[in-house]
């Protein structure tokens, strides 16, 4: 099986979320389905119905990162230097509007590009990979061609 990678700060939140998950979310929907079970008839009984479907969302968490968490590879940035590689915090330019963005480059399960978190297998972050500061870059998008030059690249 594949590795997932992840960095530290990803894997804690995720084993995070699935510990909530195992000792507060599952135990509380199990009481809630019991207590629905109290008022009757199933067949039209709306809370039941809510509480199995939520039920059936929370286990299909768990499996999730349960299966992920089982195959994640903690790979710790502060041991790189040099070029764009995973982990990486990249500071560009975006050569027509001049414009710096930020972004870490993360495993596609801890991605979240609004937190500057750039999925590792997205166009951008391949095509930093391996490019060192001053280098340019062009990515293709919906809206055409973008030429990004790194400024600065560092591993925390």
């Amino acid at each position: 099986m594949e590795k997932i990678p992840l960095t530290a700060k990803g894997f804690a939140k995720l084993d995070a979320e699935l510990k909530k998950l195992k000792s507060v979310d599952r135990p509380a929907v199990i009481a809630a389905i019991a207590e629905a079970r109290e008022h009757g008839d199933l067949s039209e009984n709306a809370e039941y119905h809510a509480a199995r479907e939520r039920q059936s969302f929370i286990e299909g968490r768990i499996r999730e990162l349960d299966a992920i968490i089982g195959r994640s590879e903690v790979i710790d940035p502060s041991r790189f230097s040099g070029a764009v590689k995973f982990g990486a915090t990249v500071v560009i330019l975006d050569e027509d509007t001049e414009e710096e963005k930020t972004f870490q480059i993360v495993g596609e399960q801890e991605a979240d590009i609004e937190q500057g978190l750039l999925n590792l297998r997205s166009p951008l972050a391949r095509a930093l990979i391996g490019k060192e500061p001053g280098d340019s870059v062009e990515v293709p998008t919906p809206g055409g061609l973008r030429s990004y030059e790194i400024v600065s690249v560092n591993f925390v």
